[in-house]
């Protein structure tokens, strides 16, 4: 689908001018940053150098004072205490740190719960309170997820259970009768960050431990690993306190990975230094997958696992699930595109279903859905007798909000404005589909259905300096809110170019006028092989990364998008 492309550079101006004085940079990076509202040698050193001594002071989050006491007293009187998170990577990530950090404390009282997709669906379950009940607990902490869960916090409350609840999802129009809420997203809470991952959450929770008993914070640090692959999975924005954290977080990883990180970084076939694409691409998804195609206690098992041996044959399980999902994640996308296909009407949303498909795997559908149509979409499966689905959106499109404008239709739903999860009756699906397709359609703007190519700086090949490369990859970890720096050249020759796997066009670049040759490749973009093989000059849109091959690291251009040049 043909791309807009979006200038996202100023022309240059005064602050463009003195930032590049100040710190050395070349323009172009000066320029992306004072775009990104780094505009003065202060907040540039904070930025390429973030400090752990820049995070917040924890307590400044509404009702942590009050967390953290009921569970030191929880603590000092031996009651039991049920950790309880979602399925996902932020939650399970978040249920193994905590449950890390408590068993310092004491270990026989202390067991985590994490609800079965299939079976219990999202958020806390009657169920689960019912067994934590039967088994004596006393405090309950729900990680990633609870904000909304009304009917089951009031049902442990009345079976005597104290509930703190830390999440970081969007706030309802009330409040569940918890013991302590944990959420800058609450209406009167003036913590100065509000969009930490939920694990992000879960480790300002353990922090404020630690300044409470008079620890350094040095021994929470540890647990950056395991905040740093929830905030690259979470897509929340990587600015501020996310920034910080998984800076650090992947320096963890790098250095002195865990032993179940270790092992799920052998299998996925990484070594040294790790980036945000390798969290969300290789990381991330082995993560996930024990949630989606069996239950979520297995990885929760492999991250708290501290016996290396243990942790690779666990390691090669969840594998082996992963090799599953891509085959299911491949069979339902092509029955969802098909699906797009047969329909004649002209929409602006997608909302589909089969009642065969698998629970676990329709997020991913939504999303390979929105790289083929690009316009907000919902996939629904059946699961006790519901519809149940997974909510994508597009950039610039609050998701979450255009499905609570359907809640007369819903038997719940929750998440936030790229993401969602939502149940309805089995026969409220057309309408659902119809009144959905309504909002969207008087809610998104037309050039939100386009895709969009944000271009940060104008380049030629001879600016691609080893200093500039240099910077350019200081300003990692890259992510929403500090995307990858996407260039634009323009008048760019192909020397020569192959076809790879019938889809990805791999070529050998230059300018005229330019010593400078790269390799490039464009990955799915075989569609543009007739515009590079016909000795005319083109414009390409790309970001810059190195590629490792055989022990071999060579300067390698990511193409995005190729146009004609005018």
């Amino acid at each position: 689908m043909p791309k807009h492309w979006v200038i996202r550079y100023p022309k240059e101006n005064e602050k463009i001018i003195l930032l590049e004085k100040e710190i050395g940079v070349p323009t172009p990076l000066s320029t992306i940053l004072v775009d990104r509202s780094i505009e003065t040698f202060d907040s540039a050193k904070q930025f390429f150098r973030p400090s752990l001594e820049a995070l917040h002071d924890p307590f400044l989050m509404l009702g942590m004072g009050r967390a953290v006491a009921r569970l030191m007293q929880a603590l000092y009187r031996s009651e039991q205490i049920l950790i309880y998170g979602d399925y996902d990577v932020d939650g399970t990530t978040a249920v193994a740190m905590v449950y890390l950090f408590l068993q310092q404390f004491s270990g026989s009282n202390i067991r985590y719960y994490v609800p079965d997709r299939m079976l219990e669906g999202y958020g806390v379950s009657l169920q689960a309170i019912e067994q934590a009940y039967q088994n004596g607990v006393k405090l309950i902490l729900t990680l990633d997820c609870g904000i909304k869960a009304y009917e089951a916090i009031a049902s442990a409350v009345a079976l005597g259970i104290d509930v703190i609840v830390c999440d970081h999802h969007e706030v309802g129009d009330s409040l569940p009768l918890a013991y302590a809420i944990l959420n800058p997203k609450q209406g009167d809470c003036t913590y100065p960050f509000k969009e930490l991952s939920g694990c992000g959450i879960a480790f300002k929770f353990v922090q404020a431990c630690c300044k409470y008993n008079g620890w350094k914070y040095e021994t929470v640090y540890p647990y950056l690993d395991l905040v740093a692959i929830s905030t690259a999975c979470d897509m929340v924005p990587l600015v501020d306190e996310n920034r910080i954290l998984t800076y650090h977080g992947i320096k963890q990883l790098a250095q002195n990975a865990r032993p179940a990180l270790q092992a799920l970084m052998e299998v996925a076939s990484l070594a040294g230094n790790v980036t945000m694409e390798d969290l969300l691409f290789k990381i991330g998804p082995r993560v996930n997958v024990a949630g989606r195609i069996g239950h979520a206690s297995l990885v929760v098992q492999l991250l708290v696992e501290k016996d290396i041996k243990q942790a690779r044959t666990l390691a090669q399980v969840i594998n082996q699930q992963n090799l599953l999902r891509r085959e299911l994640d491949h069979t339902i996308t092509q029955e969802a595109l098909s699906l797009i296909a047969k329909n004649t009407k002209l929409r602006k949303s997608n909302v589909l279903f089969n009642p065969d498909w698998h629970k676990g795997i329709i997020g991913i559908v939504a999303s390979r859905c929105i790289e083929q149509h690009h316009k907000p979409t919902i996939v629904l499966t059946l699961s006790n007798g519901k519809a149940t689905g997974s909510a994508r959106s597009v950039p610039g499109y609050n998701i979450y909000e255009a499905i609570a404008s359907c809640s007369a239709l819903l038997c719940q739903y929750g998440g936030h404005a790229f993401a969602a999860g939502l149940t309805l009756p089995l026969e409220n699906i057309s309408d659902f589909q119809e009144m959905f397709e309504e909002v969207v359609a008087d809610t998104i703007a037309d050039h939100l259905l386009i895709p969009r190519q944000s271009i940060h700086a104008l380049l030629s090949f001879q600016d691609i300096t080893q200093k500039f490369v240099n910077i350019l990859m200081q300003m990692a970890p890259f992510g929403l809110g500090n995307p990858m720096p996407v260039f634009v050249s323009n008048h760019v020759y192909a020397s020569s170019y192959s076809l790879l796997k019938g889809q990805h066009l791999k070529l050998q670049l230059y300018q005229l006028g330019c010593k400078q040759h790269y390799t490039a490749i464009g990955f799915g973009l075989a569609a543009y092989e007739s515009l590079v093989a016909s000795g005319n000059p083109f414009s390409i849109a790309y970001t810059i990364a190195y590629n490792y091959f055989l022990g071999n690291k060579s300067l390698q251009l990511i193409i995005k998008d190729f146009k004609e040049t005018v």
